[in-house]
């Protein structure tokens, strides 16, 4: 659960890999050898696994991107209109570093939990709990002091909690059906913020806290029957090397000169989650500054924008998914969907009026979804080792959490461009970083 941990922002590639299992806990169990070779780690999961993967993840981005994304800002208008811009980036961009801080440490502290529940519940469990503290704190602020701690009491739960989803794929998904099992996460993912958005416009201005606590506890229920549902892999008889501060560091860090290809498609998404954090965090305040609709009626406008936002990224996801899954390609999905987002972006600031804008929503989606369907499966094809993957995947986080610190810091100066509130010149940023993110994948050599 992460602030527009978007699809995406969403979902995150990683390849099974070899693991050491307690024989003590699970006696007799080895990997499971699918007929393509893929590795299933520890006890293989029942029936109902992928569905309630799938709606734990709709529930971690109902909390993540409805808070992040409507409910926080729509609190930070209410309390101040004047200064709301730069309240939401100090919000964004403390939360962010908050976010950035702690997921690659979790994902290494994850890899070597030696609880008799598992290697990734026990970090569910305790990022639920310390979520929901954050959530209330939110629902009860009164000024931005109070903001700023409750998103950032949130985002340490949330980013425990994203931290163990995210590592389930390497654990878990064959990659067989990697790419659609990724393009279902994203569905859900568009579902969620829907859900979220229309919940939040329903409500009224003076009803904050239905803004922060029903798209909280809607998303914990599902995150709770994950936690339950999981049969996880468990290390109580492993040893591990003593952690120094050496390894600490290095778990945000992996030479790009020794992982080149790593390295070129962990910024390829750096751009691209770049272009998307710019539209989808100002989406509010691009409504009703640069479109001029009242804020009475923006949120109403908001939840329209991310419907058809969704119904873009559905279609694409679905469509590119099965595409790469059956032809292998990765790169050239990359390219199309930088470019038609980057389409989209602009005719949204050209556009005239709320209908087509309504349609540069969709067109944005399309991008998005198709950007989504080859993600998960081109971060797994460049993942340079398979035995540490919460750890690993913490680096790729990062890809998509530094976002959220770079988009507030840019924006208030872009902002200030031509006497403040310049949302055109915002999404003209996101436009260049979807070009440099399909720039950026083009010397990646594993993957076509």
């Amino acid at each position: 659960m992460s602030a527009p941990l978007n699809p995406e922002t969403a979902a995150e590639g990683a390849a099974a890999a070899e693991q050491v299992i307690d024989p003590a806990a699970a006696p007799g169990l080895e990997p499971d050898l699918d007929p393509t070779g893929d590795r299933i780690l520890g006890q293989k999961q029942g029936r109902w696994f992928l569905p309630i993967f799938v709606l734990a993840w709709f529930g971690a981005n109902l909390c993540g991107n409805t808070i992040g994304g409507a409910s926080i800002p729509r609190a930070l208008a209410v309390m101040d209109n004047a200064t709301k811009s730069s309240n939401l980036a100090i919000v964004a961009g403390i939360g962010g570093v908050v976010v950035m801080i702690i997921t690659p440490l979790f994902g290494r502290l994850s890899d070597r939990t030696r609880s008799r529940f598992g290697i990734r519940r026990p970090w569910m469990l305790w990022g639920t709990v310390v979520a929901a503290v954050g959530i209330v704190i939110l629902a009860l602020s009164t000024n931005l002091p109070m903001v700023i701690l409750g998103w950032c009491v949130s985002q340490v739960g949330f980013g425990a909690v994203a931290m163990a989803q995210h590592a389930l794929l390497a654990d878990q998904i064959p990659k067989r059906i990697r790419a659609r099992v990724a393009a279902a996460a994203s569905v859900a993912a568009g579902v969620a913020t829907i859900v979220g958005t229309q919940l939040v416009a329903l409500t009224a201005n003076s009803s904050q806290w239905l803004w922060f606590v029903v798209p909280g506890a809607i998303g914990i229920a599902f995150e709770l029957l994950l936690l339950v549902g999981l049969r996880d892999i468990v290390r109580t008889g492993h040893t591990f090397e003593p952690l120094d501060l050496k390894a600490i560091l290095s778990s945000y860090w992996l030479s790009p000169s020794k992982y080149r290809d790593f390295a070129f498609a962990w910024f390829c998404r750096l751009f691209f989650t770049i272009s998307m954090i710019a539209m989808s965090v100002y989406l509010l305040y691009f409504i009703t500054d640069h479109l001029g609709v009242p804020l009475s009626r923006a949120s109403g406008v908001q939840a329209q924008a991310v419907m058809w936002n969704f119904v873009g990224l559905l279609v694409s996801t679905v469509l590119f998914a099965w595409i790469s899954d059956k032809t292998g390609r990765r790169k050239v999905i990359v390219w199309v969907s930088c470019a038609v987002a980057a389409g989209g972006l602009l005719l949204a600031i050209a556009a005239p009026g709320e209908q087509i804008f309504l349609i540069s929503a969709l067109i944005i989606g399309v991008g998005n979804g198709a950007y989504s369907s080859v993600d998960v499966a081109m971060m797994t094809e460049v993942l340079p080792d398979f035995k540490n993957a919460g750890k690993d995947l913490g680096v790729v986080a990062l890809s998509y959490q530094l976002p959220q610190i770079i988009v507030p810091v840019m924006a208030v100066p872009i902002l200030a461009i031509g006497g403040g509130d310049n949302y055109a010149a915002l999404w003209i940023a996101a436009i260049i970083a979807a070009v440099l993110g399909a720039i950026a994948v083009l010397p990646v050599r594993k993957v076509r």
